[in-house]
């Protein structure tokens, strides 16, 4: 069980500031006369010592109180303008930063947990003892803030009001980051300290890019702190390391869920949209994949947009799900982002009216941003993530650089966007009642099916298998990767996954309100599937006749083909919603080779998750029911029909 305020707390120690007299004395010396004002605003005892430790370790020479105002988020904007970090391009409202060449994703061999001695860890995790990292953030944390401005914003992670909402703290040297983060996050220092008195807790963030060096790189580090629920970031830009409001907070979410949640909360990385049905129905689905395996993509697939990339969600007293994003924008990749199978965002990233921070992406003469895949014509040189460009330019390794790093981003509100919601601001959420899992799978699952019941749900969940993406620094390959939530469980894996189960299975949910669980996989390949070439077999688009499917599933609308790994479409429904919602024809040679089981591959996944999650401790033994009697059925059906099951094989059984 994870121990809240257990050990030191780093910055307490290395601040020294122990209670409110001494942070207000601190202030009086350290801030000028407006942000005293500002500051003298807030009274809640903790909050005001966590900001004054940080001031006194980062020693800046100004600290900027962000109160959310025009003013304050146009100051931070021209911060980042003077300072570098940004610069203007043609198009009104839009700016460019770059990161660092060699820092263009998360660094998670940098990345830890500060654990206390005999505290469980994700396995799939780094940690680092409490002294270490006091010595660690000391040596390279105290003073890095000297001759700069550190810029305090108070956010929530959610709506105000909602019952799974966070508040959170955010300090930092990078005006790019903070910039960022007004973009991102909910600015609310008017009822920040409310928030924090109703929901009993708040999450600090604490950051600098010191001299923003290449060479500063080896010592750059993430620390998050769970026992006090702080996040220590430095030497670092890009902002996956940086805006820890993000990644780290929600790492801390996931704690919240686990360890205190009772079996009512959960804290995924998902996106939430809303789905039109008949008579004016709208559908919410939460939907999880790894980071860069088109989850931007599959949120605005839908025609209600809520969030792309978090969800925090909670059983109401009604006995609904409910989900909230904790963002109020996004943090999108941009690589294929294009005009046919992204309409929506491409319309405000191509169109004056919206605020939007571009990120290693290439910029040409005219001061236009480029990107591999959008659809367009490319320029011939430019300047880019590495630096000036050209068509043919080559690396060290003799491999031609593309136009676009694969981890290039656009920030952008999500209320720009044509399909909006304002439901995304509502504090009761919205209730869902479709969850999905996917990643980047180009040769074993089908492109939907629907679990039969909860604890299969949760099987698919915790059996994502996706290819590497470049949200990573260095990582290649195919890789487990549960729940496409891995990279940010804290604790045991085995400790989440109860926490799935219960939730999904909780009896609190009412009758006729318990979400159906589905896979997604819009990735097979034309190879997988007895042709040849690595192109999909469908297209990005096909996805909203998926969506549309679970939709009408999750009401009982449609009927399904039962497998031993789930439900799976008819064709007769398939083709009927592929006329109707992307106006494409949908042949029935294509839905057999999509929707064929391949018994040896999807068996040789089971083994891969058997296998694994053996050598985990404490895996609910469920996971292992489920996977066996997933398996027993395939098995039989091989021997019936042969390693390869066609939809018609299975509905005539």
């Amino acid at each position: 069980m994870l121990k809240k305020n257990e050990g030191i707390d780093i910055v307490k120690e290395l601040g020294g500031i122990q209670n409110v007299e001494q942070a207000q004395a601190l202030f009086e010396k350290r801030l000028d006369s407006d942000h005293l004002i500002r500051i003298r605003k807030l009274s809640q005892p903790e909050i005001l010592i966590k900001i004054a430790n940080a001031i006194a370790m980062c020693d800046p020479a100004r600290v900027y109180i962000n109160t959310g105002s025009a003013a304050d988020r146009q100051f931070i904007r021209q911060l980042a303008l003077n300072k570098g970090e940004e610069a203007v391009l043609p198009m009104d409202g839009h700016t460019i930063h770059y990161d660092l060449k060699e820092e263009q994703g998360r660094i998670i061999d940098r990345t830890f947990y500060i654990a206390n001695p005999d505290e469980k860890i994700s396995s799939l995790a780094n940690k680092i003892l409490r002294d270490d990292a006091l010595v660690e953030v000391r040596t390279k944390m105290a003073g890095i803030m000297s001759g700069g401005t550190m810029v305090v914003g108070l956010y929530m992670r959610g709506p105000v009001g909602a019952a799974a909402t966070n508040p959170a703290l955010e300090l930092t040297s990078s005006a790019y980051v903070s910039h960022s983060a007004e973009i991102l996050y909910r600015n609310a220092f008017d009822d920040f300290e409310k928030e924090v008195e109703r929901l009993g807790h708040f999450y600090t963030n604490i950051h600098s890019e010191g001299l923003n060096r290449a060479e500063d790189l080896p010592n750059a580090r993430v620390f998050m702190d769970r026992s006090h629920r702080t996040t220590y970031s430095f030497n670092c830009t890009y902002a996956g390391n940086t805006l820890l409001l993000k990644k780290g907070n929600h790492r801390f979410s996931v704690d919240k869920a686990v360890y205190e949640g009772e079996g009512r909360e959960l804290a995924e990385h998902m996106f939430i949209t809303g789905i039109d049905g008949p008579d004016g129905r709208v559908t919410w689905v939460a939907g999880a994949a790894p980071s860069g395996c088109g989850k931007t993509t599959t949120a605005m697939a839908g025609n209600h947009f809520v969030g792309d990339d978090l969800a925090q969600m909670w059983i109401d007293e009604s006995g609904s799900v409910r989900s909230i994003n904790p963002e109020c924008g996004i943090f999108g990749i941009v690589e294929d982002v294009n005009g046919e199978g992204d309409p929506m965002l491409m319309d405000r990233l191509r169109n004056p009216g919206s605020e939007v921070i571009w990120t290693n992406v290439l910029i040409d003469e005219t001061g236009t941003p480029h990107w591999t895949g959008n659809g367009e014509a490319q320029p011939i040189r430019g300047r880019n993530f590495q630096g000036p460009w050209k068509k043919g330019l080559q690396d060290a390794n003799g491999k031609e650089i593309p136009i676009s790093h694969p981890n290039a981003r656009c920030t952008i509100s999500s209320s720009a966007l044509a399909n909006y919601s304002e439901a995304a601001e509502a504090a009761e959420g919205v209730e869902t009642r479709v969850i999905t899992y996917s990643g980047r799978d180009s040769d074993t699952m089908p492109p939907v099916w629907v679990a039969k019941n909860s604890d299969h749900g949760v099987a698919i969940g915790a059996c994502i298998v996706s290819a590497a993406t470049a949200t990573e620094v260095g990582a290649s390959g195919v890789k487990r990767a549960p729940w496409a939530n891995a990279p940010f469980i804290p604790g045991a894996l085995g400790d989440y996954m109860k926490a799935q189960f219960d939730f999904f299975g909780s009896a609190a949910i009412a009758d006729g309100k318990r979400p159906i669980m589905a896979g997604l996989n819009y990735f097979l390949t034309h190879e997988a599937r007895g042709g040849s070439g690595k192109k999909l077999l469908g297209e990005k688009k096909d996805v909203k006749a998926w969506l549309a499917w679970l939709e009408q599933r999750a009401h009982g609308d449609v009927d399904a083909i039962e497998t031993p790994i789930g439900f799976i479409p008819r064709y007769a429904d398939m083709q009927t919603l592929f006329e109707t919602r992307i106006d494409k024809a949908y042949p029935e040679d294509l839905y057999n080779r999509q929707f064929s089981l391949y018994v040896d591959n999807i068996l040789a996944r089971i083994d891969l998750q058997i296998a694994a999650y053996s050598k985990e401790e404490n895996i609910p033994p469920r996971l292992f029911d489920v996977l066996k009697e997933q398996r027993d059925g395939l098995v039989a059906l091989k021997e019936k029909f042969g390693p390869i099951v066609t939809p018609k094989q299975l509905s005539d059984m």
